[in-house]
């Protein structure tokens, strides 16, 4: 289906208008959007170095599945259902662990690393089993500087490697590849549609009016880019001393990071990837942040934090001044983005006039209607119309 694809920078008629509210709360389009949309997107698991061992194992649970990325005995990094292949029990109960075989703990049947069904108890009694015919079923993996992806189904859309090209040569000094995690998974619910949170995430008008933090730590260098599936946003930290105790700390003790040419070491870099995950790197770490979604009207983010290998004691102070800052940005953020949910259930919206600068989301909002046409309609067409046949 790689033709979905083709012409995805063709024209978009409705360029000026945002996407409309009903896109964020109605359950047919929903169910649509993860089809078309969701299933078939790359999602971070984890970092390789999170599975090292032969037998360790990370898992994603999302979309009603449940997903293992497990680092094979031979080496391999593989990715299946979490699922037995006999009564659809799950093999594994959270996020990591490491296992020489994976055991069902319903019948015992038993799995290699590899997803190969080696042992059933009672064998003989399955007249229609083939051993060979009932490993594991297996998904997409992809490994992008250290990072390992996974995709329910494959239709034809890009790679992580040619979505994140245009910008490869910037993220290549921060050395994602030797990066380890310094801050394990954590996921926080929110009563919002997950494109609220990525609509957020690259808005720009926002910072000045909503963000006084980062106004001050960025003064007016904050900018945003967006290439066919990347957005990109910059702001460098300015020399003029915060009153904030946190954003004062930081600006005055943030130590060098000799792995970074010089024009990054106090600059903040934000870029998202379709269609919901993003990387902040900062000279200090790397954060990394997916929102999934759970129904219509809430979603759920996944983070996670990472850096080099660095003992200094300035350095460990700094992240964590780092995380006091974000941690009042994340706070206005979720003030915002959960009234802006409460918003789109409004009848009285439909669409907003989007403007010129907000390329971010122009690109995000190009893509959705592209692959799915309804949603260039202003108000909800009638139930049912993702059951009538398609016009070609």
């Amino acid at each position: 289906m790689a033709h979905r694809y083709a012409d995805i920078e063709e024209h978009d008629p409705d360029a000026d208008w945002s996407l409309p509210g009903w896109l964020y709360t109605d359950p047919e389009y929903f169910e649509v959007e993860m089809a078309r949309v969701l299933r078939p997107s790359w999602q971070i698991v984890c970092h390789q170095s999170d599975i090292a061992r032969p037998g360790d194992f990370h898992t994603l649970d999302y979309l009603g599945e449940s997903v293992i990325a497990m680092r094979g005995q031979d080496g391999e990094v593989r990715a299946f259902t979490n699922v037995c292949r006999h009564r659809a029990m799950r093999l594994v109960e959270g996020p990591t662990g490491c296992a020489k075989k994976l055991v069902c703990p319903y019948h015992a049947w038993v799995y290699e690393t590899d997803g190969r069904l080696s042992g059933v108890p009672m064998k003989g009694d399955y007249p229609a089993l083939r051993l060979e015919d009932n490993g594991l079923a297996a998904l997409d993996v992809e490994i992008w500087r250290g990072f390992v992806f996974v995709r329910l189904q494959d239709d034809g859309g890009p790679s992580v490697a040619a979505m994140m090209a245009p910008y490869d040569h910037e993220i290549a000094p921060y050395r994602f590849e030797d990066m380890r995690c310094i801050s394990p998974v954590r996921l926080r619910e929110r009563q919002v549609n997950w494109k609220n949170v990525g609509d957020n995430y690259s808005d720009n008008l926002h910072i000045p009016v909503a963000h006084d933090g980062l106004t001050r730590l960025f003064g007016k260098s904050y900018a945003i880019e967006a290439q066919p599936w990347v957005d990109k946003m910059s702001g460098g930290v300015v020399d003029r001393v915060s009153d904030n105790f946190w954003e004062r700390f930081y600006q005055k003790h943030l130590p060098r990071a000799h792995h970074l040419p010089e024009a990054n070491q106090r600059l903040w870099l934000y870029y998202k990837l379709w269609p919901n995950m993003a990387f902040d790197l900062y000279a200090d770490q790397i954060d990394f942040m997916q929102w999934l979604p759970l129904t219509p009207t809430t979603s759920v983010l996944r983070e996670m934090a990472f850096a080099l290998p660095d003992d200094r004691r300035e350095m460990k102070l700094v992240r964590y001044a780092n995380w006091r800052i974000n941690r009042v940005v994340n706070a206005e953020d979720t003030w915002l983005i959960e009234r802006v949910q409460q918003g789109m259930a409004s009848q009285s919206y439909a669409a907003g006039p989007i403007g010129a600068s907000e390329v971010c989301l122009r690109s995000f909002a190009r893509k959705i209607r592209h692959i799915i046409p309804e949603a260039r309609l202003h108000r909800a067409p009638a139930p049912g119309w993702s059951r009538r046949p398609r016009q070609v």
